[in-house]
């Protein structure tokens, strides 16, 4: 299984991002999918989370309200919609196949203030 990030960038504060993590190899359909975060210097952290059937998502409380989880599973994508981005945000976020040990490389999501 490979995971593929993109979507990255420097956007100012308050702007959106919206990040993308396609898959190839394996069964996409039957994993649940998470994305985490890591920050310089910071232990990489959750960020959120949706089952393999996209029916459900849970979010770290930092995001709660600003970011949205989705999938398609006929395009083996995983979506992180980032909304109302703050200079906190900033970190490489990466995508994880869940129960699994694949991860993607991660792409840079800086806020400026």
């Amino acid at each position: 299984v490979q995971l593929v990030e993109s979507g990255g960038g420097l956007v100012p504060a308050g702007e959106s991002l919206r990040l993308s993590c396609a898959a190839s190899g394996g069964t996409f359909s039957s994993y649940a999918m998470m994305w985490y975060r890591q920050a310089p210097g910071k232990t990489r952290d959750f960020v959120g989370l949706i089952t393999a059937s996209g029916g459900g998502t849970t979010y770290a409380g930092s995001v709660k309200g600003r970011f949205t989880i989705s999938r398609d599973n006929a395009k083996q994508t995983v979506y992180l919609q980032m909304n109302s981005l703050k200079p906190e945000d900033t970190a490489v976020y990466y995508c994880h196949m869940g129960g699994t040990s694949y991860w993607g490389q991660g792409t840079q999501v800086t806020i400026s203030s």
